[in-house]
């Protein structure tokens, strides 16, 4: 489970907390809207859309400002995509967890041409932890917080979780302060202020064993595949062609999945290993896109 994966676990399960600081709201009527919209279905793992009365609160956590559609943008189509579903009023808050000097974190709206849309952004290492440590549900966030010692930010959240009376919420509250401490404290330290199999019988951490284990699978599944292909490719290739000069074939072994089963397809058409090497000079190479 990712960063901002875990604000949202808290966000999901504790939302009359985050409506309380958010939009001061004293109210325990809200319902957790699905993440999945209308029309084209996007989803974000990071996003979480609370129904309060007649609005809808829009948290959308960030670990980094990194991101395949820009920021801006995603607000506004989320923006759009909520107004068209449920035509009410819409709060959005963009929080970043760790801290950087990208100018995007201090943008507050998107502006085209004869568009503006404006969010509101809150970067927490600029946050007064004070409300934060009130809330145990908070107490993950208030370890990003902003505090001329860390260390003693961090040995007072340790105190705050171990008040919780409830065991479970103890435990899953605990699992979250300790994956969300990671982005700025030592593992050493976090370890010495709280106890590990407090957070190995929480909720939340066998969710990230869970996810992992998935995460694992899939990858090794898409692997496999990808791994038959380029078994397969080589194969035709030298039956047709000889052997394959090692630049082409260390080439050929970079292509994903998609151009290879393409390359698959466009070798029938090749006389010679001329026609491999002009194909192979058209096509890019994949790289790795980001999206939270």
């Amino acid at each position: 489970m990712s960063y901002d994966n875990t604000c949202k676990y808290l966000a999901e399960n504790y939302p009359a907390d985050f409506a309380r600081w958010l939009l001061s709201i004293n109210t325990s009527d809200i319902q957790v809207l699905k993440t999945e919209l209308n029309l084209e279905p996007i989803r974000a793992d990071s996003v979480t859309f609370l129904q309060i009365a007649n609005q809808i609160l829009h948290l959308e956590f960030q670990t980094t400002p990194k991101s395949k559609t820009p920021l801006d943008f995603r607000m506004l189509d989320y923006y759009t995509r909520l107004k068209r579903e449920y035509w009410c009023d819409i709060e959005q808050v963009l929080i970043f967890l760790q801290p950087t000097s990208s100018e995007i974190v201090f943008n507050t709206q998107y502006v085209d041409k004869k568009t503006r849309h404006s969010y509101r952004v809150i970067r927490l290492w600029e946050e007064d932890p004070t409300p934060l440590l009130a809330n145990p549900a908070l107490l993950p966030l208030a370890t990003l917080t902003q505090t001329n010692s860390p260390q003693a930010l961090l040995e007072q959240v340790a105190a705050s979780v171990d008040m919780i009376e409830e065991t479970d919420e103890r435990q899953n509250i605990s699992a979250c302060v300790q994956v969300l401490a990671g982005l700025r404290f030592d593992k050493n330290l976090i370890k010495q202020l709280f106890r590990e199999e407090i957070m190995q019988e929480s909720v939340i951490y066998q969710d990230i064993l869970q996810k992992g284990l998935q995460q694992g699978l899939q990858q090794g599944e898409e692997r496999g595949k990808k791994q038959e292909a380029l078994q397969l490719i080589l194969r035709q290739l030298t039956r047709r062609f000889g052997a394959i000069e090692a630049d082409i074939e260390q080439q050929i072994r970079t292509l994903s999945i998609t151009q290879l089963e393409e390359l698959a397809e466009a070798l029938l058409d090749f006389s010679n290993q001329s026609d491999l090497v002009n194909y192979l000079g058209n096509i890019s190479l994949p790289q790795s896109n980001q999206e939270d």
